[in-house]
């Protein structure tokens, strides 16, 4: 899911994956637990095995997906995840981003488990993978209210960089269905997650998504940005075998991944970083995976 050279010619998935070919898609590598049966039968009203398995093939032939990584229920996998559910539930208006959403099967969850549909924003640069979301699901615009917005957030129409707010009082409701842009919801945000996204990007951009993101998020305490991507024990250029061999990209460490979000994105001691690395095999290959939290305070 990254880049293809390394060193100064480092080239990025998030700068080049639009015009890219599009590999076979190996089926073998479908599978789903039960807990993903249960919840895409109960989505998708589909009950056999293999009539799931046939209609998910025919969803997805995209190069970015083709290890079936949407199919993941990443976001409730997350510590923070009954906070964010909470948040929802019982914070008046509260809304949820999933920020680089794919086909948005994480917000999709949320909602199931409480989230109020109708104050989810599933985001993403490409719109076709936004309206196949609907076609994964088996829904409409008119069955599932939730927010399906497209844009790139290095687009300033689209999302501009401001200082993170400090206003605590609880914004008024917001049509979500009538956005535009992510700039209306400057400060306004009480949960974004982002998974598997900012691997995608360099260093420079990976800190300007970071104070974007940041912009968005509501200053009420236990507002809370999460989410994962491919990370490292010393920061820098790594190879991975996620989207197959000879692939680059930055990776940040715990530590330097904290101080970025502790003192340079927000104020130092305004929020609480939580950052830790897991081991998991790829094609036969051990990496580390950075599972995060910030949280205002």
């Amino acid at each position: 899911m990254e880049g293809t050279t390394h060193a100064d010619s480092t080239v990025f998935l998030g700068d080049t994956f639009q015009t890219a070919s599009t590999p076979t898609l190996d089926t073998s590598l479908y599978s789903l637990s039960s807990k993903q049966a249960e919840f895409f039968k109960a989505q998708t009203g589909i009950n056999d095995d293999e009539d799931l398995k046939k209609h998910i093939l025919e969803v997805a032939p995209y190069p970015c997906i083709r290890t079936f990584v949407f199919l993941g229920l990443n976001l409730s996998e997350l510590s923070v995840y009954e906070q964010i559910i909470r948040l929802g539930r019982e914070r008046p208006d509260a809304v949820l981003l999933d920020i680089g959403c794919c086909f948005g099967t994480d917000a999709r969850k949320a909602a199931a488990d409480g989230f109020p549909a109708k104050n989810i924003i599933a985001s993403d640069v490409l719109d076709g993978f936004l309206q196949l979301s609907h076609e994964l699901f088996k829904t409409t615009p008119a069955s599932y209210p939730g927010c399906l917005l497209p844009g790139d957030v290095f687009d300033p129409e689209f999302l501009t960089i401001a200082a993170p707010s400090d206003d605590v009082s609880l914004a008024p409701a917001i049509d979500l269905s009538s956005l535009k842009s992510l700039n209306p919801l400057h400060g306004r945000i009480s949960a974004i997650s982002a998974i598997s996204f900012f691997h995608l990007f360099d260093e420079e951009k990976q800190l300007h998504i970071a104070r974007a993101l940041a912009s968005l998020l509501s200053a009420q305490p236990g507002s809370v940005i999460c989410g994962y991507h491919v990370g490292a024990l010393e920061k820098g250029i790594v190879n991975t075998s996620v989207a197959g061999p000879d692939v680059w990209l930055f990776a940040h460490s715990p530590q330097s991944w904290s101080y970025l979000w502790d003192g340079e994105v927000f104020e130092k001691g305004s929020v609480k970083v939580e950052a830790e690395l897991v081991e998991f095999a790829a094609r036969g290959v051990r990496s580390c995976l950075m599972k995060w939290s910030v949280v205002r305070l």
